[in-house]
């Protein structure tokens, strides 16, 4: 995965086998992060259904799921959700990026493609994020695709065992991106 090109997509049906592949083997690397799936959100079945969800949640304009493509790979996803359209013009985006795939800019890159998919595509002006206080890099990724920090939510989410503080991350969509060197 040292391929440095990336592109974004929308999700298929039929890339629940590899993201299954990618959460089965990153599980414990991201239980620091994210709340506790169950067993079946590991599996192809249950990647499945849960696409199948996303896209059901696309066709009424209240998600935009996507891939991170790498050298032809799936290597992680990118999603708009909670998108508000009419006086709000906003989306909460989320992403993840396999560990094989970590560290090389792809996770900045798709932010970044994404925010225009955001302002082009969606019509929106407003991006927001959440990144837990101690995850440096997922703030880097923001920090390089312009977002700025405007406040802690505290015991914002339940993450493994305990309530965690998260800072909540704001780009909005008509300023100039920054130039990002990832």
């Amino acid at each position: 995965m040292a391929d440095q090109t990336t592109s974004i997509r929308l999700v298929r049906v039929d890339d629940a086998e590899i993201i299954a592949a990618h959460r089965a083997r990153d599980r414990r690397a991201y239980a620091q992060w994210e709340p506790a799936q169950p067993d079946e959100f590991y599996t192809t079945a249950g990647q499945r259904a849960r696409i199948e969800g996303l896209l059901a949640d696309h066709r009424r304009g209240d998600r935009w799921p996507a891939v991170i493509v790498a050298g032809g790979e799936v290597i992680g996803q990118v999603t708009v959700s909670t998108i508000l359209r009419g006086p709000f013009g906003k989306g909460f985006l989320g992403y993840w990026v396999a560990t094989a795939g970590q560290g090389q800019g792809h996770a900045t890159r798709a932010v970044g493609q994404t925010l225009a998919v955001m302002r082009r595509d969606l019509g929106l002006r407003r991006a927001e994020a959440h990144t837990r206080l101690e995850n440096l890099a997922s703030q880097h990724v923001l920090r390089a695709n312009g977002f700025r920090p405007w406040g802690i939510a505290h015991a914002h989410i339940l993450v493994d065992g305990a309530w965690r503080d998260e800072i909540f991350w704001e780009r909005l969509l008509d300023e100039e991106p920054p130039l990002t060197r990832a």
